[in-house]
């Protein structure tokens, strides 16, 4: 039966044979190693007093004699009171929450983001004979975005996409859905409003359960009912990309090795706190609170060689796709001090703004190894019928603002105007807009 709280993230009994490795990827990534020896020592106890009441339990069902079987009862009762065992059961799971994956062999030391490794390089930033205006010129002049009624209905980091914008950005997302359909990645509209275990599964929670102060989630206030008309004690959350959604659409289930990898897409609205972000980007649409995206998503064999082909693929068609845009655009390698907790290997891709005179994410690529199927619960049986978690990868295909922002700003003209890039006018209906 599946559990929609499971807290297994790497093995324990991976953890217990290679703690130093286990340790040293916490280092590497900026996170205490601590409390691997602290999950350590709470895993002894956890054992000894599994181990003893286990035995209670053996003799509970070897004993015919109702006298001892009630001794027996109250005894097993009295020695999880004593050892603590829901208490010793919290802190292990909150514990094994915390532990790191494994840092692959061939991601870049560093300290922190600065270090991340540039890996290829694709056009030049380009040139202009005049002063090139940012987005939110732009889109100000030719009336495509207004952040000032933005900001009066939908608050701090509000905006609208107005006219030319609408099938501009939209014809973004149908190129993104097209390529995904043609690189054999099979398309979704996934819920955007989700149950709190996608998002714990997927990582998307530092911890066991929502922490406003860290996780940049949108909690949704509003009760929920169930089918039967009762109030729902479920909370309810936004997601800030279609991962979770897709990631979770097989929790609890055991897949057909021979399917593998199963290659998705998923095209969502994305919410975003950005609570990390105070005081960073606060004026344009470079870093808003909900914006459009197509993400892919793939379920792969438990082979390490083979979840990093996969990878490479996905980072080649979002490289492919950036191309066809016309968009100068590098890929780093990020390195381990900016490697999140439960990610394997990470590219990032970024694209140049002219405009705003800098590189900007426009994607990052992801290998989780089994870090986040064993947390989903989400396994497959192989040829020879063993069980086996899933290795699960992830990657922006494309975004709809900071896409949107590189292609007004690379494309703008002397005289205030956006050329539209060849792959999008039948989206647009126009080759110029203004």
């Amino acid at each position: 039966m599946f559990c929609y709280h499971g807290r297994v993230m790497l093995d324990i009994k991976f953890i217990r044979e290679n703690a130093d490795a286990v340790k040293d990827a916490a280092s590497k990534k900026n996170l205490d190693p601590g409390v691997i020896d602290r999950l350590l020592e709470v895993d002894k106890a956890r054992r000894a007093l599994m181990q003893k009441l286990e035995g209670i339990r053996a003799e509970q069902k070897k004993t015919k004699d109702r006298e001892t079987g009630m001794r027996l009862k109250e005894e097993y009762k009295k020695a999880a009171e004593e050892g603590g065992e829901e208490k010793i059961e919290k802190e292990f799971s909150d514990l094994m929450v915390r532990v790191p994956n494994i840092i692959a062999p061939d991601v870049p030391r560093g300290k922190d983001e600065s270090e991340n490794k540039e890996v290829f390089h694709w056009g030049e930033p380009k040139k202009f004979d005049f002063a090139p205006k940012n987005h939110m010129e732009l889109g100000t002049s030719l009336d495509l975005l207004d952040f000032e009624r933005g900001t009066k209905v939908g608050g701090f980091r509000g905006y609208y996409v107005k006219g030319d914008g609408v099938p501009l950005v939209m014809g973004l997302m149908m190129y993104a859905v097209g390529k995904m359909i043609e690189k054999g990645f099979a398309p979704m509209i996934p819920p955007t409003l989700v149950k709190g275990f996608a998002l714990e599964g997927s990582g998307y929670f530092k911890g066991t359960e929502y922490d406003p102060e860290v996780d940049e989630i949108y909690e949704i206030a509003t009760q929920d009912k169930e089918a039967t008309g009762e109030a729902s004690r479920e909370k309810k959350f936004l997601v800030g990309t279609a991962e979770p959604s897709l990631l979770a659409y097989y929790a609890g289930e055991i897949l057909d090795g021979a399917k593998l990898p199963m290659r998705m897409s998923g095209y969502s609205q994305c919410y975003r706190s950005e609570i990390g972000s105070y005081g960073k980007d606060v004026k344009g649409m470079y870093r808003v609170h909900e914006f459009m995206k197509v993400e892919q998503v793939v379920l792969a064999e438990a082979d390490i060689e083979k979840a990093n082909a996969l990878q490479e693929e996905m980072i080649k068609i979002s490289g492919e796709m950036h191309e066809e845009l016309g968009l100068p655009y590098r890929r780093l390698m990020i390195c381990t001090g900016d490697l999140g907790a439960g990610k394997y290997r990470q590219y990032d891709t970024e694209a140049w703004l002219p405009g705003m005179n800098r590189w900007a994410e426009t994607g990052s690529a992801s290998n989780f190894l089994d870090w986040q199927a064993r947390r989903l619960d989400v396994k497959y049986k192989d040829a020879a019928g063993e069980r086996k978690f899933v290795y699960m990868l992830n990657n922006t295909a494309l975004p709809s603002p900071r896409i949107l922002i590189a292609i007004m700003e690379n494309y703008q003209t002397e005289d205030g105007k956006i050329a539209v890039p060849e792959v999008l006018r039948k989206y647009v209906g126009k080759d110029v807009i203004g």
